[in-house]
């Protein structure tokens, strides 16, 4: 599918996974806009343009979308990628408020962002909403539980809404990486109702998250599958790029017992405990 004069909008793109998105498709021939909560920030490299946006006001999305639509008068692609997680931590050490925060971000940007742009894309006929979703979406991670919970909801939201949008010439696809080599532990929120129970859990997980990280592939795995979802004549529902991919198929095909074993081992949660 040709990209020329194609508009798209990117959200959470000055850095990590959505700025090697906005990075890869601008490359690719579409006219980019990023977003983020400052703005356009330090230029470097790039290639597109950066606007303020805040995905947690309805007021701010509808601004932004507006702006486009004046600027463009269209807007081919969606990627939903603004998000923040909380670092490892047991569920019961978030507070209520926390919850409604991350999802806040996490989901309800996401809705915002699709129920300002859809009507456009409908008057258009045509139009792609590709959502970055996580590996702990189809597999969730312990310690991780509500950064699990918004992931598992990105990826039905998105199921749902391809199913609805598809005969009004839009899909819309999920993108669920493992582990990448990005700032991600940076812009993780600390739980606010810390427990000492957690103490030394908390410490073995942070240090296990970092070395995942640390061994990853970069974001551009990631830019790349975006890229291929939103091109493609006939895009997938679901995209799991790199581990993921055999992550999902064990998922799928293995015994519950051996991927609850796997998991166990993997993050070596029973020699934490002791």
């Amino acid at each position: 599918m040709s990209t020329k004069n194609k508009v798209a909008l990117v959200t959470g793109a000055s850095s990590g996974i959505g700025e090697a998105i906005a990075q890869k498709l601008s490359t690719a021939g579409y006219k980019v806009y990023g977003t983020s909560r400052r703005g356009g920030g330090e230029v470097g490299q790039r290639t597109f343009k950066m606007l303020p946006l805040d995905v947690t006001q309805d007021a701010s999305v509808d601004a932004v979308v507006r702006q486009l639509i004046q600027l463009e008068g269209r807007i081919d692609l969606l990627v939903n990628n603004a998000g923040f997680g909380v670092a490892p931590a047991g569920a019961e050490e978030s507070s209520i408020a926390q919850a409604q925060a991350i999802f806040d971000t996490n989901f309800f940007g996401m809705v915002r962002m699709i129920r300002s742009v859809v009507p456009h894309m409908r008057r258009q006929g045509s139009g792609r909403i590709i959502n970055i979703g996580s590996v702990v979406g189809f597999l969730p991670s312990p310690y991780m539980a509500l950064y699990s919970a918004t992931k598992y909801a990105v990826a039905g939201y998105s199921e749902s809404l391809d199913h609805e949008l598809r005969t009004q010439g839009i899909r819309v696809s999920v993108v669920e990486p493992p582990y990448i080599n990005t700032p991600f532990e940076a812009n993780s929120m600390q739980p606010d109702t810390p427990l000492d129970m957690y103490r030394e859990i908390r410490a073995g997980m942070e240090q296990r998250l970092k070395d995942g990280i640390a061994g990853a592939e970069g974001p551009e795995v990631v830019a790349d599958i975006v890229l291929k979802a939103a091109t493609a004549t006939q895009p997938k529902t679901h995209y799991a790029p790199g581990m993921a991919g055999r992550l999902r198929l064990l998922r799928r095909f293995a015994p519950a017992s051996l991927l609850d074993a796997g998991v166990r081992k993997d993050l070596r949660l029973d020699a934490i405990a002791r």
